[in-house]
């Protein structure tokens, strides 16, 4: 028996991710940009919803087709799915973990790079007609602790590129990860060692329950004086008025992400138009090696669950 599945992809994705899945024998519809409204008006014709984090996936777009068996998120965080209605409505969800990671933590170096030797100060004066040479004096990162809260694929991809650039490493997670960071010469720590005794702390934590505002007035106010913080993960999970209300506490703040994307309100842009904060607009699996591991990843494992339903018919 031949099965016809469709697949429905709604948010910008690689041509190659399309190429795989009809090669696949899939047929796609691919219509980045497609309106909240108009998803559920068409879901009902697909067994494959494919997405990036623009949408929530919802009780109500989960319901609007009894013919959905499989959402594939293009990308990691699970955040802006409805993962145990999903689950209880019988449903697959599909996403691509590994590809990300490398891009990801050289987006976390670079920030720590540009922050310690104040590139974004210096860059923006010449570009103004300045010349500041002898008047920013930046600091090496050999030497400094770095502390991952989060150590994941990406925490550990962040440790290898650290570690090798002369970096102590230190790590907090819900799991036992001390193995892993002892390949580094580091330790795994509690929450509140890393925040007391990291130079620079990262964050590569998924936004759960437990995660949400995990940085706020009570934890920052651990953090050394001087340090500097980074989080590529999710805007949620730092208290963005707390992190303002003590802003001068750090040397500098990189943020890839933010609680709300695009930044509206004016809590937002204060804190993005302060001198010691650099902001990127979510870009952090945004090269065109992890576009292309992301394709064949998802790709993958969404032929690998579909056939698996072929051979049960």
């Amino acid at each position: 028996m031949v099965l016809i599945v469709e697949a429905l992809i709604v948010d910008n994705v690689p041509d190659r991710l399309v190429f795989l899945l009809e090669e696949g024998g899939i047929n796609v519809n691919y219509v980045p940009g497609l309106q909240r409204d108009e998803l559920i008006n068409v879901l009902k014709d697909y067994e494959i919803l494919v997405f990036r984090s623009r949408l929530k996936i919802d009780r109500e777009v989960i319901d609007s087709s009894k013919r959905l068996k499989y959402l594939a998120r293009f990308g990691v965080g699970l955040d802006n799915v409805d993962i145990e209605y999903a689950i209880k409505r019988g449903i697959k969800i599909i996403n691509a973990p590994n590809s990300p990671s490398k891009s990801v933590a050289q987006l976390i170096i670079s920030m720590i790079l540009i922050l310690e030797r104040h590139l974004y100060k210096i860059i923006e004066s010449v570009k103004n007609g300045g010349w500041p040479k002898g008047k920013i004096l930046g600091n090496e990162i050999e030497g400094k602790t770095l502390g991952i809260i989060g150590f994941g694929r990406i925490g550990k991809e962040t440790a290898k590129i650290a570690y090798s650039l002369g970096m102590k490493i230190l790590a907090n997670d819900i799991i036992d990860v001390s193995n892993d960071v002892k390949k580094y010469e580091g330790k795994q720590v509690p929450l509140d060692y890393l925040l007391k005794n990291s130079d620079i702390i990262s964050i590569s934590v998924p936004l759960t329950p437990l995660t949400y505002h995990m940085i706020n007035k009570n934890s920052i106010s651990l953090i050394k004086n001087d340090s500097i913080l980074i989080n590529t993960a999710r805007g949620e999970v730092i208290d963005t008025k707390a992190l303002l209300d003590n802003i001068n506490k750090f040397k500098g703040i990189g943020l890839d992400v933010l609680e709300q994307e695009p930044p509206k309100d004016n809590l937002f842009k204060e804190l993005i138009s302060h001198e010691n904060v650099i902001v990127t607009s979510h870009i952090g699996s945004e090269t065109y090696e992890a576009m292309e591991r992301l394709s064949e990843e998802l790709a993958k494992n969404i032929l690998e669950e579909v056939k698996k339903n072929w051979q049960n018919i």
